[in-house]
C-alpha cells in the first residue's frame, strides 16, 4: 500500500532529493516550497503524514502546523529542522508534532519514524460512536462510562480522554508529552502533575481485572499492558 506524504521545503536541492528518496521506498510524495505553498496543496488531498521545514518564507512550519490541525486535528506531522534548541523542539510538539527531527538527520531513520507514526495512526484510528473492550470492562468514550465487575462509573472528560488515548497506545508507550499536549494543551510540572493524578485514578478503577497494568516509564510515559 502506497501512502500519500505532503513534503514542505523552501531548500528546492534538499527538497527535490528527500522527495526522490521516499518516492523510491513506495510513499506518493506531494512537494511544496513553502508554508502558503503548503496549506494550499493540504487542502487539495489528503495525506497520511505531513513533513514540515520551520524555517521557511511567507510561512514558517509551525503556522502552517497550526492552520493544519484546524483542517484536521488529528494530521500526523513530522517538523525537519536546523533549530535544535530545547523552545523550539516544545514549540513544535505544542504546535501538533508527532515527532522533531533537526538537520542534519539520517534518511533511514526518518523512513523508520514515518512509518512508525503511519501505522500507529491507522492502528489508533478508533470510530467514537464504538464501544471498547479493556480487558473485564467495556468503555463507552461518548457517554464518558467504563462499565464492569458490577459497576457502571461516569468518567470526568480528561479521565475519559485520558483512558482512550491510552487504549490507542494499548501495550505501547504513550509518551508523557503527547498526552499533555493533547489532553491539557500544554507541558509543564503543574499539568504533568495533574496528568499523574488522573493516571492514578485510571489504575484504581481498571485494579479489579488482574490482567490490566498502567506501567510507569521513568521520565517517558505510561503503557497500558493488557495481558490475554
Amino acid at each position: 500500500m502506497s501512502y500519500n506524504v505532503l513534503l514542505v521545503e523552501d531548500d528546492t536541492n534538499f527538497g527535490a532529493i528527500l522527495k526522490d528518496y521516499l518516492e523510491l521506498n513506495d510513499y506518493q510524495v506531494t512537494l511544496a516550497k513553502d508554508g502558503i505553498e503548503g496549506i494550499i496543496e493540504y487542502r487539495k488531498n489528503n495525506y497520511d503524514i505531513c513533513i514540515l521545514d520551520v524555517m521557511m518564507p511567507r510561512k514558517d512550519g509551525f503556522t502552517l502546523a497550526k492552520e493544519i490541525k484546524n483542517v484536521n486535528q488529528e494530521q500526523a506531522i513530522i517538523f525537519l529542522t536546523a533549530k535544535s534548541l530545547k523552545d523550539d523542539i516544545m514549540r513544535g510538539y505544542t504546535a501538533g508534532a508527532d515527532d522533531y527531527l533537526t538537520k542534519p538527520f539520517d534518511s533511514d531513520v526518518l523512513l523508520a519514524k514515518i512509518k512508525a507514526i503511519i501505522l500507529r495512526n491507522k492502528r489508533n484510528e478508533l470510530p467514537e460512536q464504538e464501544n471498547y473492550e479493556v480487558g473485564n470492562f467495556t468503555f463507552d468514550p461518548k457517554m464518558r462510562v467504563l462499565t464492569g465487575y458490577g459497576e457502571d462509573r461516569k468518567l470526568s472528560p480528561k479521565e475519559s480522554e485520558l483512558l482512550k488515548l491510552m487504549i490507542q497506545y494499548k501495550n505501547d508507550l504513550l509518551p508523557r508529552s503527547v498526552a499533555l499536549l493533547k489532553i491539557w494543551k500544554d507541558d509543564n510540572y503543574f499539568t504533568g502533575r495533574s496528568m499523574d493524578v488522573y493516571v492514578a485514578k485510571l489504575r484504581k478503577y481498571l485494579k479489579p481485572d488482574e490482567r490490566i497494568e498502567i506501567q510507569n516509564i521513568h521520565s517517558e510515559g505510561f503503557t497500558l499492558m493488557i495481558s490475554e
